[in-house]
């Protein structure tokens, strides 16, 4: 226990990190790393037959996507380490990764509250993690960035979970209302609450960026949490929830944003998340679905999953529906209760997956968007 004091101590003192240096960074243009890996997609529909999808254009796409990542590191303390492991780089590549056939991809390294941390939390323990230390890091990162690499470039924010709480933060207090707002496509901000008014899409946490409800609506913020639609979420919901007086949380379905019901394009990786959060492990090597390796990292599945934004007492929520196909195996193990955790942990729902449900989805619509910003100039949310 003295040890791990000593490393928590150790880690909170440490000096600022500098990210003019290539390696404060998980991703970022112009070198070879995890973001430039392979990121071909197997398709697989609801009868369990396989096709190989459609490669990622090699090109330099106009728009930037800076990346804040979820809770991920299993470091033994409180605060992770400036050296990302191998699970912080896995869900980089699952989430980010996509991306980059719509925009040049920089994910900064930062010290993160650790699943570590998060699980003595749930267990009833104490808290002795610095949440400072987390954003003062991403707001280092993001002016770094537009010192550097911006250029007056169009720019997505993509966060989930703890990277989104970081970046609603950095967007109320670096952006919105500020000059950096006109440089914002969207902010991705799912798995966690962004509270606008009851029944407006202003004015709550954000003072001045709109929730997006059209695919050419820009410098707007994409929030959803999501629930199996059948029994929904339970009355502690941990996600989507609101409390504040006047306030609920903010809900966009990445597939139709303007509501309704509206099939998914989900773009599922790893299944690193296999048994909720608490056993988050990831495996070490390849994966397979009902038996059958699977040849590529991605796998797209058309036709499984749809959803629809709605609102059950204090929760707002994107309520997915998991169509069972023929082939119910493949479907059971990538977005199933065993596969996914929301029967052990129902206050979580989807939680872990709230991006990957989407992705195709949200590739798409950066691209839309981006093509939207370039055509009116910079814009402030109109």
């Amino acid at each position: 226990m003295g040890a791990l004091l000593l490393l928590a101590a150790a880690v909170a003192t440490s000096p600022p990190i500098d990210y003019s240096h290539p390696e404060s960074w998980l991703c970022r243009p112009g070198r070879e790393e995890i973001c430039t890996d392979d990121v071909a997609i197997t398709i697989v529909d609801r009868h369990g037959r396989v096709k190989p999808g459609k490669p990622v254009a090699n090109k330099v796409p106009p728009a930037d996507c800076f990346y804040v990542y979820p809770t991920a590191s299993l470091d033994p303390t409180p605060n992770s380490d400036t050296d990302p492991g191998r699970e912080e780089r896995g869900i980089t590549v699952a989430q980010l990764a996509p991306f980059r056939g719509v925009c040049r991809l920089f994910a900064p390294v930062y010290r993160q509250v650790t699943l570590t941390a998060l699980r003595t939390m749930m267990r009833g323990g104490g808290d002795t993690a610095d949440h400072e230390l987390p954003y003062a890091d991403v707001r280092a990162a993001w002016r770094d960035y537009l010192a550097r690499d911006n250029g007056g470039r169009p720019v997505v924010l993509i966060g989930h979970s703890q990277g989104s709480m970081i970046l609603k933060r950095l967007i109320s207090e670096e952006i919105d209302g500020k000059p950096a707002q006109s440089l914002l496509v969207s902010a991705i901000l799912p798995g966690a609450t962004v509270h606008v008014p009851r029944g407006r899409d202003v004015g709550g946490d954000l003072k001045a960026i709109p929730l997006c409800r059209s695919q050419a609506q820009t410098g707007c913020v994409l929030t959803w949490a999501s629930y199996r639609d059948v029994p929904g979420p339970p009355t502690g919901a941990l996600f989507g929830r609101s409390i504040e007086a006047g306030m609920e949380a903010g809900c966009t379905n990445p597939a139709q944003l303007a509501g309704g019901v509206a099939p998914l394009d989900p773009i599922l990786g790893f299944p690193w998340w296999r048994g909720g959060v608490a056993q988050y492990r990831p495996p070490a090597t390849g994966w397979s679905i009902a038996g059958r390796p699977q040849p590529t990292r991605f796998v797209r599945m058309p036709g499984l999953l749809s959803a629809q934004c709605e609102t059950r007492g204090a929760t707002s929520y994107l309520a997915v529906h998991v169509a069972p196909g023929v082939a119910a195996g493949p479907a059971e193990q990538l977005v199933g209760t065993a596969a996914v955790g929301d029967a052990d942990y129902p206050e979580w729902g989807f939680h872990v997956i709230d991006m990957a449900i989407v992705e195709g989805d949200l590739v798409r619509l950066v691209g839309h968007q981006t093509k939207a910003w370039l055509q009116r100039g910079p814009a402030t949310g109109k």
